[in-house]
């Protein structure tokens, strides 16, 4: 069933939301285990690069949430996404999907009015992206990314 749509990766093991960060966050990019290291120091956590080698390779399972923490700066998002059983998962994919297509320009920008601090709830994230994909497949798409009925973004 592919109806254009983009499917959430399976995610249930650390290293496979490793592996999933590391592609999302530095695309095209080889990050060795030392650079993530310095980049979660700079960010003032704590990571060894053999520890985040080891979660790579799949040797490391039930870290401690301090080394969650510290993957959580490295890429910039909620920590808790990397637990086992993590509430967040969705809400982290979908705002690396979101900003992927804002880096390929397939988003040049969205305005949100009423918002609180936490921001664009997922499911809103998650319809956007859906009409963004419809419009897509039918071709009508906005180079500038801006709405399909005439008006302009906002």
């Amino acid at each position: 069933m592919d109806n254009g749509e983009e499917q959430t990766p399976e995610l249930r093991t650390l290293q496979q939301k490793v592996e999933y960060m590391v592609e999302e966050t530095f695309p095209g990019q080889k990050i060795s285990g030392r650079v993530f290291a310095d980049l979660v120091k700079e960010r003032g956590g704590s990571l060894s690069h053999s520890y985040f080698s080891n979660i790579l390779a799949g040797k490391v399972t039930q870290p401690s949430e301090d080394i969650l923490k510290a993957l959580g700066l490295g890429f910039g998002v909620d920590w808790r996404f990397f637990k086992e059983e993590s509430e967040v998962v969705d809400d982290v994919v979908a705002g690396l999907r979101f900003l992927a297509k804002r880096r390929t320009g397939e988003i040049s920008g969205l305005a949100g009015r009423g918002l609180d601090a936490d921001g664009l709830p997922p499911e809103l994230l998650q319809f956007a992206l859906a009409l963004l994909e419809d419009a897509k497949d039918r071709g009508s798409a906005p180079a500038d990314g801006g709405a399909t009925d005439g008006r302009p973004a906002q």
